[in-house]
């Protein structure tokens, strides 16, 4: 690994050359911050596949075209005269020592949750109104509801065990299957949104990151559908003149072949 004085000279390099592409190149010369922000929002996705996939690799990367964003928007923030890299900086830090009187003061905590509490209130006494403020509006819908969950819990608006959670699942889900019945898509829809959320609810307490989980089903349900196209492909037939039966042998294949 690089000793302290070489990241600092990798760091360094960056932010020259950060200066030399916002002078010099047409392309990052146009760039602001609202025409970053859709490709900043891409960049996290890709490294959120790459941490998905365990690509180590391609974690370094993607980090890489992050911490080019935030130099990126540093810069222009500079160039405005509102703030740069070093305020950015300077802010993390001041917030992290606030936040952590148990590092760096004198508050005891025994555990992890004593932390997340001191945290949440610590960003009341910091003027918020709602420990909901810190949740995105823009965030997708299942990350939200974990987040939302978690810093509900963190001020103790919570249950008390695992069991208390799922029995809510099976009430959602009985609800649910109610308005299935009675046919009404408006209230079917306020049904199964609760089911979701109960789910994402009892999967934090297990310890289940929902939106990891999901993902690596999307991907292993892609790679076996893959596979079945492939061999579909390899007799010269089109999917749509097969039957089930006939794709339900390669799926079993596929679940199969290289732990699919």
């Amino acid at each position: 690994m690089n000793s302290r004085e070489n990241q600092l000279k990798a760091f360094d390099r960056l932010l020259t050359i950060m200066d030399e592409l916002r002078e010099q190149c047409p392309w990052d010369r146009k760039q602001t911050m609202e025409s970053l922000r859709h490709l900043t929002i891409e960049e996290i996705y890709e490294l959120g596949d790459a941490i998905l996939d365990n690509n180590l690799e391609e974690v370094k990367k993607e980090l890489g075209d992050v911490l080019l964003h935030i130099v990126f928007y540093s810069k222009i923030g500079s160039e405005t005269k509102h703030f740069d890299i070093a305020d950015v900086c300077n802010s993390i830090c001041d917030k992290l020592v606030s936040r952590h009187p148990h590092i760096y003061s004198d508050v005891v905590v025994e555990d992890e949750e004593d932390v997340k509490r001191n945290w949440e209130k610590l960003k009341l006494k910091e003027g918020k109104t709602s420990v909901l403020e810190g949740v995105p509006k823009s965030l997708p819908a299942l990350v939200k509801a974990s987040r939302i969950q978690d810093k509900v819990a963190g001020v103790g608006f919570d249950w008390e065990e695992p069991s208390q959670v799922w029995e809510k699942v099976e009430e959602e889900l009985n609800e649910f299957k109610e308005e299935v019945i009675k046919g009404n898509k408006e209230a079917m829809e306020d049904e199964f949104g609760d089911v979701m959320f109960s789910l994402v609810n009892y999967a934090r307490f297990l310890k289940i990151n929902p939106e990891n989980a999901l993902e690596r089903t999307n991907k292993k349900f892609s790679n076996r559908f893959q596979y079945l196209e492939s061999k579909a492909k390899s007799l010269n037939k089109e999917l749509k003149d097969m039957t089930l039966s006939e794709m339900d042998v390669f799926w079993e294949e596929a679940k199969h072949s290289q732990n699919m």
